[in-house]
């Protein structure tokens, strides 16, 4: 459950992260604590969004009220993990304070729902966006169609432009 999407933020980055940005994830994290953020939701893929719920699950440590939310995107997305990322993954859905399973079984579309859930229920979005098309580029650019702040912490490219508004969105 999300408490208040005003004090959210959503982490969005590609599986292919490992660790390049460890240092600046956490200080933006704890950056955005400071400025009243509590609740942290992680769509749970391999690479970026694992290493930003562990990011989070540190703060959570020292600071009271941090809160994670797991959005997994379908029941058994990790099955589809190798062994040592299923007990990382594993490891993290433990500690979260609120898991959100969004289908009950892998179906087409079920990740671009699990991206849309993500940016509806937060105010600012932390990436790890390169540049390539895919999942993080559709959920940077529906951020910024939305208005939200995005943070891209990948230096190799910039965010790209908001989609233009449509007279349905």
């Amino acid at each position: 459950m999300i408490a208040d999407r005003r004090t959210s933020v959503a982490f969005t980055g590609h599986r292919t992260y490992r660790g390049a940005a460890a240092d600046a994830l956490r200080r933006t994290v704890g950056e955005l604590y400071a400025r009243g953020f509590r609740t942290f939701l992680s769509g749970m893929a391999v690479g970026f969004d694992l290493a930003a719920a562990e990011a989070v699950l540190e703060l959570r440590e020292r600071m009271p009220g941090v809160r994670l939310v797991a959005a997994v995107p379908f029941r058994g997305q990790e099955m589809r993990f190798s062994p040592a990322d299923r007990e990382r993954f594993r490891r993290v859905l433990a500690e979260a304070d609120s898991v959100e399973v969004l289908a009950p079984a892998y179906h087409r579309g079920c990740y671009a729902v699990r991206n849309d859930f993500l940016v509806d229920n937060a105010r600012v979005l932390v990436a790890w966006y390169d540049g390539s098309p895919g999942g993080t580029r559709y959920t940077v650019r529906r951020a910024l169609g939305r208005r939200l702040e995005v943070v891209n912490l990948c230096p190799a490219a910039p965010v790209p432009p908001a989609p233009e508004p449509t007279l349905f969105g």
